[in-house]
């Protein structure tokens, strides 16, 4: 852990940078991260700019050069090929992209899919079922997980699904934040000749990976969760040698059929927010990137679990291994109506969570901290859990 992570005048200097709205501690920091002041006050001195300027400015300049430099500082954020990488509005728009224009299934093929794969990547992988014609394998993982029993759960699938050609995985889970071990996976799937497609959304801007090393040819991402882009930025990826396995999205012909570009649907950007990213991108690096970010959330999220796990009444869902653990993580209120629980943080202890269901453990509340979050507000939740087991 990097010496600073627990440094609280150091991230204190950091929270500054955020404006927050009074109200309640914010612990569902998961949903969308917040622009720091200085990319919110560019962000819209782009705004007023480009609606002032409107189409000359994009079909003169933006078009003809600043996209192409934007994207070349997307590609160097996850060191890979500009080719590789086309802008979307969020990860789950690219994932939904990578599904349904991949083009290696054929009818009797199987695809898989797990209890922990966000729920509209799941609807996108069963869509292939009918216009594709392919099973959908559906399997569920032992809860606690484990990185072994995690790893073994896709072993077992390969094995006794050998119609398998492709997969859906989460890097880390929106329910618990659990951190599949995508190496391991990626590798026992490639023995398989098993593709998969990753869903990154939370992953980039917490954990250090590279695609390459990881073994993944196709991702989607979001740049607006922990990279501190404005709304509506993600963007996928695919390896350069695999562009071919990826149709162009439902006949994309603004782009050459050898450009990645032709892949997402063709529309109107937000082209205040790509113009704003080179000035997200900076400040991502200067605050020591996502070394020093998911130092700090894994920090804040080590301060609450390790003093509410001991206590009686309360699972923490989420593992310690800390290969499968980041900033984000859930626990249940054994017994009990975990929303009723979630609306009792907010309601008496003035602490926002969310709750997230769909898995094989149940319902559980989801705790994110942030960058604006301080040990102070984790001592809060400390006290409201201990407060609410015993109640």
């Amino acid at each position: 852990m990097p010496c600073n992570a627990a440094n609280e005048a150091h991230w204190q200097a950091i929270a500054d940078r955020y404006a927050l709205e009074p109200g309640p501690i914010n612990l569902e920091n998961g949903y969308f991260g917040r622009m720091s002041r200085a990319v919110q006050a560019q962000y819209l001195e782009h705004v007023a700019f480009i609606n002032r300027s409107n189409a000359v400015h994009v079909r003169q300049h933006f078009e003809q050069g600043e996209n192409v430099e934007i994207r070349r500082q997307l590609a160097e954020l996850i060191d890979a090929d500009p080719e590789s990488v086309a802008f979307t509005r969020n990860a789950t728009e690219a994932l939904q992209s990578l599904i349904r224009n991949y083009n290696r299934l054929q009818p009797g093929d199987q695809v898989l899919i797990s209890d922990l794969e966000y729920d509209t990547v799941k609807a996108a992988m069963r869509w292939l079922a009918g216009y594709r014609g392919v099973e959908v394998i559906e399997i569920s993982h032992a809860h606690p997980a484990s990185f072994d029993s995690l790893l073994q759960s896709y072993r077992d699938a390969f094995v006794q699904y050998p119609r398998l050609k492709l997969m859906a995985l989460t890097y880390v889970t929106h329910r618990t934040g659990l951190v599949m071990p995508v190496e391991a996976i990626a590798r026992a799937a490639r023995e398989h000749a098993v593709d998969v497609i990753l869903d990154g959304a939370h992953a980039l801007g917490q954990i250090e990976f590279n695609l390459a090393e990881l073994g993944i040819a196709f991702a989607g991402f979001n740049l607006h969760k922990w990279i501190g882009a404005p709304l509506t930025l993600g963007f996928l990826y695919i390896a350069t040698e695999r562009l071919a396995d990826i149709d162009p999205d439902m006949g994309e012909f603004h782009y050459p059929i050898t450009d990645v570009r032709a892949r997402t649907p063709y529309s109107t950007p937000n082209f205040p927010a790509l113009m704003t990213l080179p000035l997200v991108f900076e400040e991502h690096r200067a605050l020591g990137g996502a070394a020093a970010k998911g130092a700090r959330m894994n920090y804040l999220r080590d301060l609450w679990v390790r003093q509410v796990r001991p206590l009686s009444g309360i699972e923490v869902l989420t593992s310690d291994d800390p290969r499968l653990y980041c900033g984000i993580t859930a626990f249940k209120f054994i017994g009990r109506d975990q929303p009723v629980m979630a609306d009792r943080l907010l309601r008496d202890y003035n602490l926002f969570t969310t709750t997230r269901n769909g898995a094989a453990f149940g319902t559980c509340i989801r705790v994110t901290p942030g960058l604006a979050t301080s040990t102070a507000d984790i001592h809060a939740l400390i006290n409201a859990i201990t407060a609410l087991s015993a109640d």
